[in-house]
């Protein structure tokens, strides 16, 4: 069944997500492992904003930015994951036309939302190691909320542009999706008309939202490397480069898969390497963003070990 559109082309009402159905062996070892990486993606950012807000000892920009990777980390795979797994479990592979479309609207706007905000959390150690003096009066409160507004702006931007070129596409009754989740490079690819002017606009905006986020972030990092250098306590070298550390191998996980979906011409890539980027950047990443803070942050792990310890002294008093 179908509804009109204003230009009298034929909108689905319902998707097909296809997924990986193409190998039915490997949705059950798969509907498990995405359902254990998902508890962990909640668990551990979850835990994150809330010993960020509760830990004075926490109360910094760093901080702040992270607890917002974070949330956004954890509505980025709240957008999708919920969905894959219903469509792991059973027969059913049907995504409602409205779900589709809020889908890939909200996709986009979480995942460019990322880009910025992690070209911000470089620029903050930038600050706090190139010029410790004045870190304090640039990184003040005001401009650290000005900063994460603009980013999650920038992102609500980007989702409106492409998603509503992209949503104007005619489908001619197409409805069957290359994927596990719609997005804009998938629903091109659906359209029965010439896309040109859509893949154009998805690589130039693919490229702004990822290489240009990229290079501020590399440039930062060349000052900072320059000043880590410079520093005669092997200690505190050790402790840049640790904190530093963290925020580079986020940035890997996240940009390298994006770049190969977005900046790419999408007959370049095959199905299956799509979905296997999918499902990298919208789950293993924001699974593993909270352990590699955690695990290389002193400050972080000693946060939430008093939480835990607070926990655990205030069940034994209601005891």
């Amino acid at each position: 069944m179908a509804v009109m559109n204003p230009n009298n082309a034929t909108l689905p009402k319902v998707f097909i997500l296809l997924g990986f159905s193409d190998h039915p062996w490997l949705e059950t070892p798969l509907f498990v492992m995405v359902l254990f990486a998902y508890i962990f993606t909640l668990v551990g950012n979850i835990s994150i904003i809330v010993v960020s807000r509760v830990d004075p000892r926490l109360n910094s920009p760093m901080y702040f930015f992270l607890s917002n990777l974070s949330f956004l980390d954890l509505c980025f795979t709240t957008t999708t994951i919920p969905q894959l797994l219903l469509n792991l479990w059973g027969p059913d592979k049907s995504i409602s036309y409205g779900g589709c479309v809020t889908q890939f609207y909200m996709f986009h706007f979480l995942g460019a939302t990322e880009c910025i905000l992690l070209a911000v959390m470089s620029l903050d150690r930038y600050i706090a190691i190139c010029k410790p003096l004045r870190y304090p009066a640039i990184m003040h409160q005001r401009l650290c909320v000005l900063l994460v507004v603009t980013a999650w702006l920038s992102g609500l931007g980007n989702s409106l542009l492409q998603s509503s070129f992209t949503v104007l596409l005619p489908l001619c009754g197409n409805n069957q999706v290359e994927s596990f989740l719609c997005e804009v490079p998938v629903m091109i690819e659906m359209s029965c008309v010439d896309t040109t002017f859509n893949v154009a606009m998805l690589s130039i905006v693919g490229t702004f939202y990822s290489l240009v986020p990229l290079s501020l972030i590399l440039v930062s990092y060349g000052f900072i490397v320059t000043t880590i250098l410079r520093i005669r306590s092997s200690e505190g070298k050790k402790k840049a480069f640790n904190t530093c550390g963290s925020h580079v191998i986020v940035v890997s996980l996240f940009f390298g898969p994006a770049i190969i979906m977005y900046v790419q011409p999408s007959d370049t890539n095959s199905h299956d390497k799509n979905k296997i980027m999918s499902l990298f950047y919208s789950l293993v990443t924001p699974m593993l963003n909270p352990f590699i803070y955690t695990l290389r942050n002193k400050d972080m792990k000693g946060a939430i070990k008093r939480l835990l310890v607070s926990v655990c002294y205030w069940g034994r008093e209601q005891a």
